[in-house]
C-alpha cells in the first residue's frame, strides 16, 4: 500500500514539474532529479525504482529540451540584432508574463489546461512586451524593437513548446519507469 501511495505521489511530482516548463522554470532538470533520487534510494525490488536505461532517457530528454529551448529564445531576438538589454528584460517580461498567466488562465473555460495555455502566451507576449522595452531603451526606432519583440515573442514561444514536448518524453518514461 506504501508503495502505491509513493507511486502516485512520484506521479503527481513529475506531471507537477513538467507544468513547471510552462513558467520557464527547470520542470525537466525536476523530473530528472526524481529519477535520479528512485534510482538511488529506492531498492531494486520496489516498483518505484527506476533503471539506469531510464534515467540516461529522461536526462537526454533534458538537456534536448534546454538545448532546444535556449537556442530558439537566443537565436530569436540576438538574429534580429538585438541587445543585452533587450534580451535580459525579455526574459523578465516572460517570467512576469508566464507567472501572471497562471492567474489570468481561471478566465479560460478549461480546467489546468487554461492555466498553462495562458502561461505560454503570455510568457511569449511578456518576452515581446521586454525585448521593445529594452531596444527602445538601448536607443533604437520603434520598429527595429517591434521586429526584435516580435523575433523574442517566437523565440520564447517555439522554444518553450519543445522543452515541454522533451519534458513530456522525460515525464512519460519516467511515469512509465515508476509503475513498471
Amino acid at each position: 500500500m506504501l508503495e502505491l501511495c509513493l507511486a502516485i505521489l512520484l506521479t503527481a511530482l513529475a506531471l507537477t514539474s513538467w507544468g513547471a516548463n510552462l513558467l520557464g522554470l527547470p520542470g525537466n532538470w525536476l523530473v530528472t532529479a526524481l529519477a535520479a533520487a528512485c534510482l538511488w534510494l529506492r531498492p531494486e525490488s520496489t516498483i518505484t525504482h527506476v533503471a539506469w536505461t531510464a534515467l540516461i532517457i529522461i536526462l537526454l530528454a533534458a538537456l534536448v529540451g534546454e538545448l532546444l529551448e535556449f537556442a530558439a529564445s537566443a537565436l530569436g531576438a540576438s538574429r534580429m540584432g538585438g541587445s543585452r538589454r533587450g534580451t535580459a528584460l525579455a526574459m523578465v517580461g516572460s517570467i512576469g508574463g508566464a507567472i501572471a498567466g497562471l492567474f489570468f488562465g481561471t478566465l479560460i473555460p478549461i480546467p489546468i489546461v487554461g492555466n498553462l495555455i495562458a502561461s505560454l502566451m503570455l510568457g511569449a507576449l511578456g518576452a515581446f512586451s521586454g525585448a521593445i522595452v529594452g531596444e527602445r531603451w538601448a536607443g533604437k526606432d520603434w520598429d527595429a524593437s517591434i521586429q526584435i519583440g516580435n523575433a523574442a515573442f517566437w523565440g520564447r514561444l517555439l522554444g518553450t513548446v519543445a522543452k515541454a514536448v522533451c519534458g513530456t518524453i522525460a515525464c512519460a518514461v519516467f511515469v512509465a519507469a515508476v509503475w513498471m
